[in-house]
């Protein structure tokens, strides 16, 4: 709220350099505001006494935009790439995924590795963790599993997460 659109009785009023000017009334407040050429904001409207502050809004929100876009432009977006193996993938076709795997990890990226079982597979559950744990040993140079695989339905997961670079 600024100025006008401040609607209470009493206000706690923070001068432009700092300073404390006390428990006003909003007349009186916006009156300081109008000497010093700049408007009164209320910054904390749920204070009791609610507390205004003298400013240059203009120039305050600019400021607040510029540290937004900044922030904006600092934060980092992790992605899950997915890889789907077989228990019983051949050699080719598993060097195919390390390889996508590893690329991602060392983008930065996490990967979510999955293992379908199909069909009578799902009583052959050792031969899949057997290959999921040899995934997990090729690649944990570059990362490592947040949490053990599990079985869930007839699906086998693990998310890998990138090492932290040095």
């Amino acid at each position: 709220m600024v100025n006008e659109a401040i609607r209470f009785r009493e206000v706690l009023v923070i001068g432009p350099k700092g300073e404390q000017y006390g428990v006003l009334s909003r007349n009186e407040a916006l009156t300081k505001a109008e000497e010093a050429n700049l408007d009164l904001y209320c910054v904390s409207p749920g204070a009791n006494p609610p507390v205004c502050k003298i400013l240059d809004y203009g120039r305050f929100r600019y400021e607040q935009q510029k540290r937004t876009r900044e922030a904006r432009r600092n934060q980092h977006v992790t992605q899950i790439k997915a890889v789907r193996l077989s228990p019983v993938i051949e050699e080719h076709d598993f060097n195919t995924k390390l390889r996508h795997a590893r690329k991602w990890l060392e983008e930065g990226s996490k990967v979510k590795v999955d293992m379908r079982f199909r069909g009578r597979l799902i009583t052959r559950v050792e031969v899949g963790k057997k290959t999921m744990n040899r995934f997990l040993d090729e690649i944990k140079d570059l990362g490592s599993a947040e949490v053990r695989p599990k079985l869930e339905g007839n699906t086998m997961s693990v998310v890998i997460s990138p090492a932290k670079k040095k």
